[in-house]
C-alpha cells in the first residue's frame, strides 16, 4: 500500500496548546520509499510512504489536540476528559463539511478556525453541539462512536479538524480505512477501536479515562470499564506527530535545522 503523506503535521507527542517554531521537511525522491513496520491494525499493514516531490518544503507545526493527562509521567498514554457520543456511519461531510475545506491547516489561525467547525455537519437530532457557537475549542476531548466512523471522502481535513477542535481520541466500533490511515499519518488524533458497542452505553458528558498502555477505557460516570483493541505500532507514529515526524525521529529521513 502506498500513500502520500500530509505536510500539515503536528509535532507535539502529547496534547498541548503551545505553539512552537516551524521545522523544515525534506522530501525524498519519487524513486525512494520509506517502509514502516507492519501495524497491528489490518488497515495499516505494510504501510509505506512515497513522496511526490524532491524539493524541500516548510511546514508549520500545529498544536495537537488538547486533553488532560492524569499525570505528567503518563501524559502520552493516559487521557482524561468528557466524551461526545455519536452513532454509526458518521461521514467526513458530517465531521467537516466541504464548504470549510478552503481553510488551510498549515496556517495557524485557519487551523484553529477549522477546529471550530468540527462535527458541525451532524444532523439536528444531535441537540448538543460538539463545539459551541462562537467557541474555537470543544469541551469534549474524547469522541465515542459506532460503526464505520469517518466514511465518505478521503479528505485529511476530517482528523485534522477533530484534532484542531481539542479532541485527542476517537473510540469507535469500527472505522473507514482511509480515516484511520489519515488519523495516523497526520498524528492529529488517536483512532481507537472498542471490543463492544460502547456508544450504546455512554452518554455525552460522561467523564472518561483512556489508558493506552492497558488498552482500557474507564467511564467514571457509570463506573464501567471497557477493553479496547491495542493501538499497536500505529501508536508511536501518532505520538511522534505523524508519519514525517516519525520518519525523522527514526532516522529514516534527515532532520534539517531551519535556516535563520
Amino acid at each position: 500500500m502506498t500513500m502520500a503523506a500530509s505536510l500539515y503535521l503536528s509535532q507535539s507527542p502529547i496534547a498541548t496548546a503551545t505553539r512552537r517554531s516551524s521545522p523544515f521537511i525534506s522530501l525524498i525522491p519519487p524513486s525512494q520509499s520509506i517502509k514502516f513496520p507492519s501495524l497491528h491494525c489490518h488497515t495499516l499493514k505494510d504501510l509505506s510512504i512515497t513522496a511526490s516531490h524532491a524539493s524541500q518544503r516548510a511546514a508549520t507545526i500545529i498544536p495537537r489536540a488538547a486533553a488532560t493527562p492524569s499525570s505528567a509521567a503518563s501524559s502520552t498514554t493516559v487521557f482524561h476528559g468528557s466524551c461526545y457520543v455519536v452513532g454509526d456511519n458518521i461521514d467526513t461531510d458530517q465531521i467537516i463539511p466541504a464548504e470549510y475545506l478552503t481553510l488551510v491547516p498549515s496556517n495557524p489561525s485557519e487551523y484553529e478556525k477549522l477546529g471550530s467547525y468540527a462535527l458541525i455537519g451532524l444532523p439536528s437530532s444531535y441537540s448538543t453541539r460538539f463545539v459551541e457557537p462562537n467557541e474555537m475549542k470543544t469541551k469534549y476531548s474524547i469522541i465515542i462512536a459506532g460503526d464505520n466512523f469517518g466514511c465518505g471522502s478521503s479528505r485529511e481535513h476530517a482528523p485534522v479538524a477533530l484534532g484542531a477542535s481539542g479532541a485527542v481520541a476517537v473510540v469507535a466500533e469500527s472505522y473507514a480505512r482511509i480515516f484511520f490511515r489519515n488519523s495516523v499519518s497526520t498524528g492529529e488524533i488517536y483512532p481507537l477501536e472498542s471490543e463492544i458497542r460502547i456508544c450504546d452505553e455512554c452518554k455525552t458528558g460522561d467523564v472518561l479515562t483512556i489508558e493506552l498502555a492497558e488498552s482500557r477505557l474507564i467511564n467514571h460516570t457509570t463506573g464501567k470499564e471497557y477493553k479496547l483493541k491495542p493501538i499497536g505500532d500505529a501508536g508511536p507514529v501518532i505520538e511522534a506527530g505523524g508519519i514525517f515526524a516519525y520518519a525523522r525521529k527514526s532516522g529514516m529521513i534527515p532532520s534539517l535545522t531551519p535556516s535563520s
